[in-house]
């Protein structure tokens, strides 16, 4: 799990190493995330990393292919520095009749080809971005998850089975070994893409900050062998 600040506060990104797979077959569902961070342009510029350009926007992209737009502006210090997560959307008004009308996210901005969404003014926000045709999530897509109170879980499912939408994992309870026990739900958007809601009670103590998860990732980095 990596961003810039503590989980409860900031928007973080959770990459998932499977050993031996060297490549994912990406679809159109994944637009980008977007940052305000003019320093990581200076840096990918220290590291030689190329600055891409696509409708006027600055991006640097991945490993794999996926593209952090940059708003070429000092990095927030009082707030989250991640802006928003962009998803495609094959038709705009079943996507906002989802995501506003049933999950309750407000809306913050809307155009005629996108909609901007979220829980609240100072988190980062849900982009949806009409692309007029079928969203193909391939094999490299992954899942947008928000934490909620206990009590709210059942009152989602309840909502998304009377809209008849699709629930990819009824609420359950999954054990972390050593560690606190969370609820869950993961539900599927019109286009498919998966959207997770953990109970905020137990997330908050799974969330907590590891002071040595930063030498434990290079540790392992520097130890795997499948690539070799």
């Amino acid at each position: 799990m990596v961003g810039y600040g503590p989980e409860d506060s900031h928007f973080v990104v959770e990459l998932t190493y499977n050993y031996g797979i060297t490549h994912y077959e990406q679809g159109n569902d994944f637009i980008g995330l977007t940052v305000q961070s003019s320093e990581s342009l200076k840096r990918a510029a220290a590291n030689n990393w190329p600055v891409k350009e696509q409708n006027g926007q600055k991006y640097l992209e991945a490993p794999g292919g996926y593209k952090f737009f940059i708003v070429d502006k000092p990095q927030p210090a009082d707030r989250d520095p991640v802006v928003k997560v962009s998803l495609a959307s094959s038709d705009l008004e079943k996507s906002i009749a989802y995501w506003n009308g049933l999950l309750s996210l407000k809306i913050f901005e809307k155009t005629t080809k996108t909609v901007t969404l979220g829980f609240g003014a100072d988190q980062a926000k849900l982009e949806l971005v009409d692309i007029g045709e079928p969203v193909n999530r391939a094999k490299a897509y992954g899942r947008i998850a928000f934490s909620c109170p206990f009590d709210e879980q059942p009152i989602i499912d309840q909502k998304i089975q009377a809209a008849k939408g699709a629930i990819l994992t009824p609420l359950i309870s999954l054990d972390t070994p050593g560690k606190a026990t969370v609820r869950v739900i993961i539900l599927a958007d019109p286009d498919g893409h998966e959207i997770c809601f953990v109970d905020d009670e137990s997330f908050r103590q799974l969330s907590q900050v590891d002071p040595a998860s930063d030498a434990d990732l290079d540790k392992f980095i520097k130890s795997d062998k499948s690539r070799a």
